[in-house]
C-alpha cells in the first residue's frame, strides 16, 4: 500500500473511535464534525478499506479499524510520553491529563483537588471519564484511574486520598413505620431491598461485617437500579432499603429522609485511590496532579 495516512489522520481516526462520536471527537480536536468527517472519508478512500460504521446517531469502528487501533495505540501513547518527557525541559506542565474514574470519586476530587489543579496548572488539560466499570486503565489510554482501594489492581502505585469509606444500609422512616427494622443481615430477607446491577450485568452482592464474621448476600426486590444516586432518591421515598456509600447517603441522612440500619455491620472499608502504572513512565501532568491531591489531602487532615 503506497498511501500512508499522516499522524493528524491517525490521531483524529484514535479519537474517533475512543469517543464513540465525530461530534465529541472533532470538539477534542479542534476541528469541524464535517472536517473531521472528510478527513476519515478521505483516508478510507486512499486506504482502500473502511474503518468505520457510521449510523445517524453512533460510530462503531470495523474489524480492520480495530486492527488498526490495536497498532496505534501503544505508537500513539509513547509518542505522547516522548513529548511529554521533552515537555519537561520548559519547566511548566502541558498536556493532557486522562483519568478514569467512578462519578463519586469524581465527585469527591471536583470538591477538592480539581479547582486547584486547574487554577495551578492552566496549560494542562484535565480529562475525567466516569463509569463504574472497572477498566485497564494502560490499554485504555488513560495516565491513572480511581477507585477503592479494594478494587485497585496489585501491580498498580497507589496513592490514598479521602480516608476510610463506608457502606451503609438505609431506608426512610416512613417505609421503617411499616416494616421492622432489621437487627441482622439475614433479616434483610424479609424485607425489600433496592438492588444495583453492575456494568456487567451481574447483581452486586451486600457486604456487612462485624466482630470477624463477614456476611456476603444476594438480596431480593422488585426494584433494581443501575446507579447508586438513583437507589439513595429510591430509598429516600420509601420503596426499600437501599445499601450504598455513606458519602451518597449522607444528604439524605442530614435532612432526616434516609437513617441507617445495621450500623453495627457496617464498619469503614479503605477509601478511595488515586493509582497508576509503575512499569510506565510518570508524565509530568501526573505528577503534578498528584502533587496537588496530596496537598489537599494534608490540609483537610
Amino acid at each position: 500500500m503506497s498511501y500512508r495516512p499522516t499522524l493528524d489522520d491517525l490521531n483524529a481516526f484514535a479519537a474517533i473511535v475512543t469517543y464513540r462520536s465525530f461530534r465529541r471527537a472533532a470538539g477534542e480536536l479542534g476541528l469541524s464534525p464535517s472536517t473531521l468527517s472528510h478527513m476519515m472519508r478521505n483516508m478510507e478512500a486512499r486506504m482502500g478499506v473502511r474503518l468505520l460504521h457510521r449510523t445517524t446517531r453512533s460510530v462503531a469502528v470495523t474489524e480492520a479499524g480495530e486492527m488498526l487501533l490495536d497498532g496505534l495505540k501503544p505508537v500513539l501513547r509513547d509518542l505522547d510520553l516522548a513529548l511529554d518527557a521533552v515537555g519537561e525541559f520548559s519547566g511548566q506542565p502541558s498536556g493532557t491529563l486522562r483519568i478514569n474514574a467512578s462519578e463519586i470519586a469524581a465527585r469527591v476530587l471536583m470538591n477538592t483537588a480539581i479547582p486547584l489543579f486547574l487554577e495551578r496548572y492552566p496549560a494542562i488539560s484535565l480529562d475525567v471519564v466516569t463509569e463504574n466499570r472497572l477498566v485497564d486503565i494502560v490499554s485504555e489510554g488513560f495516565d491513572a484511574g480511581i477507585r477503592l482501594r479494594e478494587s485497585v489492581p496489585l501491580d498498580m502505585v497507589a496513592v490514598e486520598f479521602g480516608g476510610d469509606a463506608r457502606f451503609l444500609a438505609v431506608a426512610a422512616p416512613t417505609y421503617l413505620r411499616n416494616h421492622k427494622s432489621p437487627i441482622t443481615p439475614e433479616d434483610l430477607r424479609h424485607h425489600r431491598c433496592i438492588r444495583l446491577r453492575m456494568p456487567s450485568g451481574k447483581l452486586y452482592r451486600w457486604e456487612f461485617e462485624k466482630h470477624g464474621q463477614e456476611v456476603t448476600m444476594e438480596v431480593s426486590g422488585a426494584l433494581t437500579l443501575d446507579h447508586v444516586g438513583l437507589m439513595a432518591e429510591a430509598a429516600a421515598k420509601g420503596l426499600g432499603i437501599a445499601y450504598v456509600a455513606e458519602r451518597v447517603a449522607r444528604p439524605y441522612l442530614a435532612s432526616g429522609a434516609l437513617v441507617s440500619v445495621l450500623d453495627d455491620w457496617c464498619p469503614p472499608i479503605p477509601g478511595l485511590c488515586l493509582y497508576y502504572s509503575g512499569h510506565r513512565h510518570v508524565p509530568q501532568s501526573l505528577r503534578a496532579f498528584i502533587s496537588v491531591l496530596t496537598e489537599v489531602e494534608r490540609h483537610s487532615g
